[in-house]
């Protein structure tokens, strides 16, 4: 472990007594001419190169998880195909499109070309994870998942995607340029944007919970229905459903408090900012624990990391020789400050827009806002603020002759009464999350879903491969239904059951592919 740790991290002559030296310095913005390796603050070199190797894996995560479900979301086959959305984009706002939808697939978005873009995400995470040339290794990550997350919508359309892509691009500009400048101190400005993205992420999640008005949060009774109506429940969270009532009030409240409280202590130095850092990755891992969130808590424990001086983590990982700082002209500097000030500032408006404190600025000020809206990497955050007390699960039935039906099965949703909900993490199965936002509406206010039948009558093998079981791998079916049933947990050792529903009717009509047109029958004839 060591040893990899060291390929990681870094070997180093230093000797034992300059790693445990410490050093009072003030933490410098990392850009001094001319000090000497022992006069740097080394404070939060090790602290860096974790963040950024952890981001890197997140990233390498969330490329790989997009890859294995290209085809079937946005490939030529799929439910959305990127070409057909960008036509339909271009069309309609012309030249205003290439900036409305800041991507790469305006030069093509075949198949290949989609595929060849996840594999240069995967190896730009990997390289990056050893400290190649990280600055531009990270800006190539975030331009990349910026491509896929403005044409693979609404399957991209979550926190946590905008999330990547904040802490990607605030990555970008606290990393070096080469492997020698992860030994050297990181731009002070850099860390405090890293923080404050942490805080406005967290703090924002826990007020708009209060602000709502919902009364679940307000009377502490919020997880007590959480852990079965979330999107995707795994067999843990079924047994967290089963705890008493007081300890998911008890727990309820918990969660209120890091997420009030514990942002607070990032501005406090020393041990606050400790417990700061612990707490809020104490909250992830039991969200991770509980539920199917993807790589969302991984995101945000890489940014918990950014509150550990080297003190804390050299503990655990070897700490690299301090370098001389860079040499970096005034105008390098001034310029890095300058944008993640203006970063800071957009994230802080949205913020406040967030929890309802949305101020008179300037028109520029809004103007300036829209202006950069499209890199969705200045962002407001806010999760569960009002909780789903009610759990809808849309099944999907196809049929050949219109008298006798078969299901279609989903991976990770729930569907069989009987199957123990899966685990996911850090896998984001799109279709799987997208079909719970699909049954808090109807068919009519979720066009995708439309297609997404048509694709199932088509018989496209993209498509189907986003399932567990397709009843008609042979020949597609002639007819496709879809059923609103309403889901809650069975209670605990029910006959081996994990689930109860009842049916509430249908969800949209009996579909037919008539000419390849889609047609809707009052009956299938039988």
């Amino acid at each position: 472990m060591r040893e990899a740790a060291l390929a990681v991290f870094g070997r180093g002559g230093a000797s034992r007594a300059l790693c445990e030296t410490r050093l009072d310095s003030p933490l410098s913005d990392g850009f001094e001419l001319d000090a000497q390796p022992s006069e740097q603050p080394a404070n939060w070199i090790l602290s860096r190169r974790v963040f950024l190797v952890a981001l890197s894996i997140v990233y390498a995560i969330a490329f790989v998880s997009l890859w294995v479900q290209l085809d079937g979301l946005i490939g030529s086959s799929g439910i959305s195909p990127a070409e057909d959305y960008l036509s339909a984009v271009r069309e309609q706002a012309g030249p205003d499109a290439f900036w409305q939808l800041p991507t790469l697939f305006w030069f093509s978005s075949s198949d290949a070309v989609l595929h060849a873009a996840c594999a240069a995400g995967v190896v730009a995470a990997v390289l990056s994870m050893f400290g190649v040339a990280p600055v531009f290794q990270l800006a190539l990550m975030w331009l990349l998942y910026l491509s896929f997350v403005v044409v693979a919508e609404p399957f991209f359309s979550y926190q946590w995607d905008t999330l990547l892509l904040e802490t990607g691009l605030v990555a970008c500009l606290c990393a070096p340029t080469r492997r020698a400048g992860l030994n050297q101190a990181p731009p002070r400005a850099g860390i405090w944007a890293l923080r404050w993205l942490l805080f406005r992420l967290v703090f924002t999640s826990g007020v708009v919970k209060l602000a709502s008005g919902d009364p679940t949060w307000r009377n502490l009774t919020a997880l007590e229905f959480h852990y079965w109506t979330q999107p995707l429940p795994h067999a843990i969270s079924y047994f967290a459903y089963q705890l008493p009532n007081a300890v998911q009030r008890l727990s309820t409240l918990g969660a209120l408090v890091v997420e009030c409280v514990a942002p607070l202590l990032i501005f406090v130095p020393g041990r606050p900012r400790t417990i700061a850092a612990g707490a809020i990755a104490a909250l992830m891992i039991a969200i991770g624990l509980t539920g199917n969130y993807g790589f969302f808590n991984l995101s945000t424990l890489a940014l918990c990391v950014v509150l550990l001086d080297d003190s804390k983590l050299r503990r655990f990982l070897p700490l690299p020789p301090a370098s001389p700082a860079a040499k970096v002209r005034r105008f390098a500097r001034t310029a890095v400050c300058v944008l993640l000030a203006l970063h800071a500032g957009i994230g802080t408006i949205r913020m406040l827009d967030r929890i309802g404190l949305r101020l008179p600025w300037p028109g520029a000020v809004r103007t300036a806002l829209a202006a950069v809206a499209p890199l969705r990497s200045a962002n407001s955050y806010g999760l569960f603020a009002v909780m789903t007390t009610d759990r809808n699960e849309i099944e999907v039935e196809g049929s050949r002759d219109g008298e006798n039906w078969s299901p279609y099965t989903f991976r990770w949703k729930p569907g069989p009464l009987d199957r123990a909900p899966g685990f996911a993490e850090p896998h984001m199965p799109r279709l799987d999350w997208q079909m719970w936002f699909a049954a808090l509406g109807d068919c009519r206010s979720n066009p995708w879903f439309v297609r997404f039948l048509e694709r199932l009558l088509s018989g496209s093998r993209p498509v189907a491969g986003l399932l567990e079981h397709d009843p008609f791998e042979q020949e597609p079916p002639r007819y496709v239904r879809s059923t609103v049933y309403r889901y809650r947990f069975a209670p605990l050792g029910q006959a081996g059951l994990w689930w109860q529903r009842e049916p509430l009717g249908a969800y949209c009509p009996v579909l037919t592919l008539d000419s390849d047109r889609l047609r809707a029958v009052e009956r299938a004839p039988q």
